[in-house]
């Protein structure tokens, strides 16, 4: 069965209720190791109604806050920036270290001879990493996130992606008018793929997909087709990843860790996928790609080998307007472009799931499943938390 209602994708109170139980109570990323390679440097992210910013300290060691000055709740950092040796508020110049400590206040401030600078300190948050990425929660006493990931690492490929290195050209930043749910069930759903994407995705076998849940995660694996394992180093479009094994065999590996993170790891590319809410028709939609180390030559003759092997290929709709989306031969833009197509078609008084959609689409049921359950789950207040 759906578990769903319409009114989960197109309304604004659903929306916000979403943000204040389900992302309030989840661990979320925030970005890779070595966006923070230096002493000061730091990076913010809203989870559901709380900012957080996570910052080197000069110490080499990562820290959360929550992105909030103890004097008057004023945002203390933008996005992303360099903090160089403390943290200053903008509005009244409350300064912090980097690890959290109120070492500095207005004259004004200093006069009350009593003033505990200890309770004055930032609210802590909880931070981990895990295959190079960098996890936040809200929490400062947060479950573990091993705990949290409850063996999902083990249905994740044996991609190594600590091991590769980002592809600049290879990143996008889509805003979407769809509800990210929209988003996130359309990044599961295998059943589209052979549809959506026939002539794009030809490379992996989708009769023999294999799925299923660990927890509230999702894991998915497809293996390469017969012919294109054959000639996968002439048709790969970058040099193959040489990570694999008899136990995690070559193919794509496409995990959702609860809710709003995939990852896509096949035989040549290690992707982030993040989904992140803006309002409940709009989503913005962030991919970084990961490389096997190689030269500039190598990775150039690979492309020419895989194009050249891929040339005569049409897009399903290539005989249309070149402005389609459906003609563009894009993976992100059929995808970008069906979302959207479902968010307006809830608009219809008409709008209703069809019998066959729990069978054919069982990954979305169980997706709606675990996001309904999410929200009905006891979130600590921050009164709760020890900070």
């Amino acid at each position: 069965m759906i578990h769903l209602p319409k009114e989960a994708y197109t309304s604004a109170e659903w929306f916000d209720r979403e943000q204040q139980t389900l992302f309030a109570n989840q661990w979320q990323f925030l970005g890779f190791s070595e966006d923070l390679a230096k002493p000061g440097c730091y990076m913010t992210h809203q989870v559901g109604p709380y900012n957080l910013f996570v910052v080197k300290g000069r110490d080499h060691r990562l820290r959360a806050f929550h992105n909030i000055c103890r004097h008057r709740g004023t945002q203390l950092l933008r996005a992303t920036g360099k903090a160089e040796k403390t943290i200053t508020c903008p509005y009244h110049d409350w300064t912090y270290s980097l690890n959290g400590e109120l070492i500095g206040v207005p004259r004004q401030a200093e006069e009350f001879p009593n003033l505990d600078r200890e309770k004055f300190c930032l609210f802590k948050a909880s931070i981990e990493t895990w295959l190079g990425m960098i996890w936040v929660h809200p929490d400062p006493n947060a479950t573990p996130l091993p705990q949290w990931l409850q063996g999902v690492d083990h249905t994740i490929g044996p991609h190594r992606p600590e091991e590769l290195v980002e592809y600049a050209d290879g990143a996008t930043d889509h805003v979407i008018n769809a509800n990210w749910k929209i988003v996130a069930e359309n990044y599961i759903d295998g059943y589209h793929l052979a549809h959506l994407h026939s002539q794009t995705l030809t490379m992996y076998d989708h009769d023999r997909q294999q799925t299923g849940f660990v927890g509230p995660h999702f894991w998915f694996y497809e293996p390469l087709t017969d012919d294109y394992a054959a000639n996968l180093k002439k048709q790969a479009p970058a040099p193959v990843i040489d990570h694999f094994t008899e136990a995690m065999p070559i193919g794509a590996y496409v995990p959702l860790l609860f809710p709003n993170l995939g990852i896509t790891a096949t035989e040549s590319t290690w992707t982030i996928f993040h989904i992140i809410p803006m309002a409940a028709d709009k989503t913005r939609v962030v991919t970084r790609t990961k490389l096997k180390p190689a030269s500039d030559w190598e990775y150039s003759k690979q492309v020419m080998r895989s194009v050249s092997a891929f040339t005569g290929k049409k897009p399903k709709y290539a005989d249309g307007d070149a402005e389609d989306p459906m003609a563009s031969g894009d993976v992100m833009a059929e995808d970008i472009y069906v979302c959207e197509a479902q968010q307006r078609g809830m608009a219809s008084p008409l709008y209703q799931i069809g019998a066959l959609a729990a069978v054919q689409e069982a990954s979305v049921a169980g997706f709606q499943k675990r996001v309904e359950e999410a929200m009905r789950a006891e979130v600590k207040p921050p009164a709760a938390w020890e900070v």
